[in-house]
């Protein structure tokens, strides 16, 4: 393997914490607009697509990656008025495409095709980008380019498929809810930023606006806002009855939130408070009048259903439908019709079953493994879709009566990809401190345990966030090259409630990385991989996750890759929403604070003369979710103290951002960069059925064929 001379310019800016001097050399590449740093980045992505291509398996990857992307894939569908709506991508197109159709079996008509909006691919749909009037007359979509977290939001005629002249733009992290009547929507806004900020400035100070069919956006009606409270982050939703307009409150990525709200039948009426001790995560799943169904962690920590009359809303007036179950977490609650279904999490995967309105069981719906589900269907309803997906089960989606739990497919994608040439197995390990960690592992039946498997331990562990089973084209690929996939469900996520997210952040930070060098030692000692064999991945907090272990245990892992990751944790509050990510790491602005991001901070605990793993860093320059600074900074540092031979490398992608929204096609080059760079420094060897005389090697085989959080 070959080490990367680059070296990068060191400044002499030094902070000073508490006391503590701390050198920040690389300030000067928070600057994306700047021509030093632009010539940076081409430089290093010069040397980066230089050693890549230079990777004989690479086209071989790619191929195989392409072919098996090469597959209808399908969205949820949802009832709007007299239509039925859904995604579909007939395989290699960039963007999803959306569908109406009168019924399910009459043929689809294009409502809006992303891949018109741009001729690269890279303006999408924005995650949670659409909203339909209650007659299903008007569509409010919402377009975000480059991968950007900014939306512009547009009003189509769902009937002719025309946009109307309205543009509402400055809107993140927002859905649109319209009126009952159609009139307008509600929809969360920050200030236009100054020139030259719009990708790295603090977002604070986010307001509810009421926009109206029509009118230009100047004329919009300021709805809701907290000049008192600047961190405050705010979201409409109309209840389903139209009567209600509900204003969400967060601070930060913090579960806990307020409710506000307002009795739209009254002419005079203010926005009041509603559910505002802020003491506990509540979520309004449907309600009758002035009752109210939240689901909620409210003396529950892994959630419970209940009734809470708006006009007593104290504690102790509230009805329990569904009480907390100690063994499982209750992940999602819909209402359609007088039911409710329950997705339940059950050691980090789903189970499905519908609910009375007062609670009582009345199925299950079994479900086909140990899988993901999610969940469409509104209290207007009389039937309900959802998805179930695992890591090699391609997502399905299936449409349900509730009244008798009778589901039949809607469809199923066609891969080619033999799914019963592997298996899925979910083992618990023990971390440093004796907890109990489950973890997934994927990969082919009969593997033989000799230490010599291929395997990428992937995490995330943080902000509440469960990760669960679920399909990849790219993690079929590298089964396929006979890899184990591994999915450790650390300290910090969502899988066993608010204790395991506790036991994750703030001064618990530590025992997310502990959770997940425990996971590596346990497939070494047990036989599935040996260190030169051993992959870490992780994105965004996970990226953290990564260059934390990678700094800590630097001779346990053969390869790292972190991607768009929080790496400089003593500033990333700086910079657009990353403020609001204190609530789970704390921050350098107090001592306390500082003293415990210090310790594992990626960029901060650097060792010059250390001999690291074979390091891929990724990130984008349009990311402005967690700012490509945070990765420019990390990779300048780690290429400066490197005292082994192994590459440390960085990948900046151009016109992307932090994920929600890349095309199709760079989907294909980032996930062909990864494998190539794994395959040289693992050592992997690809299957004979690769070779380039098998052409494609894939295609279709014969036969018939949320997102508004801030997290990082």
């Amino acid at each position: 393997m070959r080490k990367m001379p680059l070296v990068t310019r060191q400044g002499d800016v030094v902070d000073d914490y508490f006391g503590t001097k701390i050198p920040d050399p690389y300030r000067w590449l928070e600057d994306d607009n700047s021509p030093e740093t632009e010539a940076w980045v081409a430089a290093q992505n010069r040397v980066t697509f230089a050693f890549l291509a230079s990777i004989a398996e690479r086209d071989a990857i790619k191929r195989r990656l392409t072919g098996l992307w090469d597959h209808e894939r399908y969205g949820l569908p949802s009832r709007e008025g007299p239509w039925y709506v859904y995604g579909r991508n007939d395989g290699l197109q960039n963007q999803p495409v959306i569908y109406r159709a009168t019924s399910l079996e009459a043929e689809p008509e294009v409502l809006l095709d992303a891949n018109s909006l741009s001729e690269d691919g890279t303006v999408a749909l924005a995650e949670g980008g659409t909203a339909f009037t209650d007659d299903g007359r008007l569509l409010a979509w919402a377009a975000a380019s480059a991968g950007s977290d900014w939306r512009t939001w547009r009003i189509r005629d769902v009937a002719t498929g025309v946009d109307a002249p309205d543009i509402v733009r400055w809107s993140k992290f927002s859905t649109a809810a319209w009126k009952k009547d159609g009139s307008g929507f509600y929809y969360s806004r920050y200030a236009e930023p100054e020139e030259g900020d719009a990708f790295k400035g603090v977002n604070k100070n986010q307001k509810v606006y009421c926009h109206r069919v029509g009118t230009g956006q100047d004329h919009d009606e300021l709805v809701y806002q907290r000049p008192d409270h600047p961190d405050w982050s705010l979201g409409a939703v109309v209840a389903d009855d139209g009567r209600f307009l509900l204003v969400y409150q967060h601070e930060g990525t913090d579960p806990k939130n307020r409710i506000f709200l307002r009795d739209l039948g009254e002419a005079e009426g203010s926005i009041a408070p509603f559910l505002d001790a802020f003491d506990a995560d509540y979520e309004v799943v449907g309600n009758d009048g002035d009752v109210f169904y939240v689901r909620t962690d409210n003396e529950a920590p892994r959630y419970r259903l209940v009734a809470i009359d708006r006009r007593a809303p104290e504690p102790g007036r509230w009805r329990e439908i569904l009480p907390e179950d100690p063994k499982t977490v209750l992940s999602s609650v819909s209402m359609v019709g007088d039911r409710f279904i329950v997705t339940r999490e059950v050691d980090a995967r789903h189970a499905l079953s519908i609910h009375g309105k007062g609670g009582a069981l009345e199925r299950e719906i079994e479900l086909p493994g140990l899988g993901n589900v999610v969940v469409s269907g509104k209290r207007r309803d009389t039937e309900f879709f959802y998805s179930y997906t695992s890591f090699a089960y391609p997502t399905t989606i299936y449409r349900c009566d509730p009244s008798s739990g009778a589901g039949v497919v809607f469809r199923k994608p066609d891969v080619a990809f033999d799914a019963s040439l592997f298996e899925t197995t979910q083992v618990f390990y023990t971390s440093k401190d004796g907890t109990k960690v489950p973890m997934f592992l994927v990969h082919r039946k009969g593997l033989e345990r000799n230490g010599q498997n291929p395997t990428v331990l992937y995490g995330y562990g943080g902000f509440n966030i469960s990760l669960t089973p679920g399909f990849s084209v790219s993690i079929a690929t590298w089964l396929e090259m006979g890899g184990v996939w591994a999915v450790a469900n650390l300290r910090g996520g969502g899988e066993y409630g608010k204790e395991w997210h506790d036991a994750g952040r703030l001064e618990n930070k530590q025992n997310t990385f502990d959770d997940f060098i425990a996971a590596a030692e346990y497939l070494i000692e047990e036989g599935y991989t040996s260190t030169s064999k051993l992959a870490v991945y992780g994105g965004s907090n996970g990226g953290l996750l990564v260059g934390a272990v990678v700094n800590q245990r630097p001779e346990l892992f053969a390869a790292a890759i972190p991607a768009v990751g929080v790496m400089d944790m003593l500033r990333f509050h700086e910079f657009t929403i990353g403020w609001a990510w204190k609530s789970d790491y704390g921050s350098s602005e107090t001592k306390d604070g500082f003293e415990r991001l210090i310790a594992y901070s990626p960029l901060h605990n650097i060792e010059t003369g250390t001999h690291y793993p074979a390091v891929l860093i990724t990130t984008a320059d349009h990311d402005d979710r967690v700012v490509p600074a945070h990765s420019f900074k990390y990779a300048a540092r780690l290429q400066m103290a490197q005292a082994g031979d192994a590459p440390i490398l960085i990948r900046i992608q151009a016109r992307a951002g932090h994920g929600a929204g890349t095309p199709t096609s760079k989907l294909i080059e980032e996930a062909t960069d990864k494998w190539a760079f794994l395959v040289e420094v693992l050592g992997v060897t690809l299957p004979e059925s690769w070779s380039k005389s098998v052409g494609d090697a894939g295609g279709r085989t014969p036969g018939p064929s949320s997102a508004t959080r801030p997290d990082p």
